[in-house]
């Protein structure tokens, strides 16, 4: 998609080329730490429902490469907000030594060294309102279908990591141990200051 801002630099879309927003070479980074740099060369192979994503930001930029940014906005705003929560997580897990990492291995994506993330994305929201504001009814309609066409791409390619299901289901058993207590410890409060 970086290609793609670059390629569209002169269109609304070079719009959201906000500085300090770029990742490719952080992902890089990443996914040389885990998986070796040989990896992305020789060994990777994309799933089909990755291959499919990768068919359909390239027939956006073809055919309709405003439509594009839904899948710009929604992959940054995501880093700024759910990767910073990632990467405050394994700050904790090092400071307790759950991680056997060192600090900021693995984690380049979601570090944005110094840069103010909140005025990041107050930045690329801004914009996109501005942009929003320019568009016709019928493509700021097109952009907010392609907006949850992000949401339902990014869902299958990630139930296609193993694994997942299990995550999850382990997720909502710790949720259940946490959450049932607490509401029947509300339940016989209640009884009690209402008998």
């Amino acid at each position: 998609m970086e290609e793609a801002m670059t390629r569209l630099e002169h269109t609304l879309v070079g719009d959201l080329d906000i500085p300090g927003i770029r990742r490719v070479s952080e992902f890089e980074k990443d996914i040389e730490y885990y998986f070796g740099a040989e990896w992305f060369r020789n060994e990777y192979r994309p799933t089909e429902s990755v291959q499919e994503y990768i068919d359909h930001l390239a027939e956006l930029e073809k055919d309709e490469p405003h439509l594009l940014m839904a899948f710009i906005y929604h992959m940054y705003m995501g880093l700024f907000s759910g990767g910073q929560i990632l990467h405050k997580k394994r700050q904790i897990e090092a400071k307790l030594r759950l991680r056997t990492a060192q600090p900021g291995q693995g984690e380049a994506v979601t570090n944005f060294e110094g840069k103010n993330v909140s005025n990041i994305k107050r930045e690329m929201t801004e914009m996109m309102n501005k942009i929003a504001s320019q568009l016709d009814e019928v493509t700021r309609r097109k952009l907010i279908e392609e907006s949850k066409n992000v949401f339902r791409m990014n869902n299958k390619m990630v139930k296609t990591i193993p694994g997942t299901t299990r995550v999850i289901v382990r997720k909502m058993v710790k949720f259940s141990l946490f959450v049932i207590p607490v509401i029947i410890g509300m339940v016989i409060a209640k009884n009690r200051y209402l008998a």
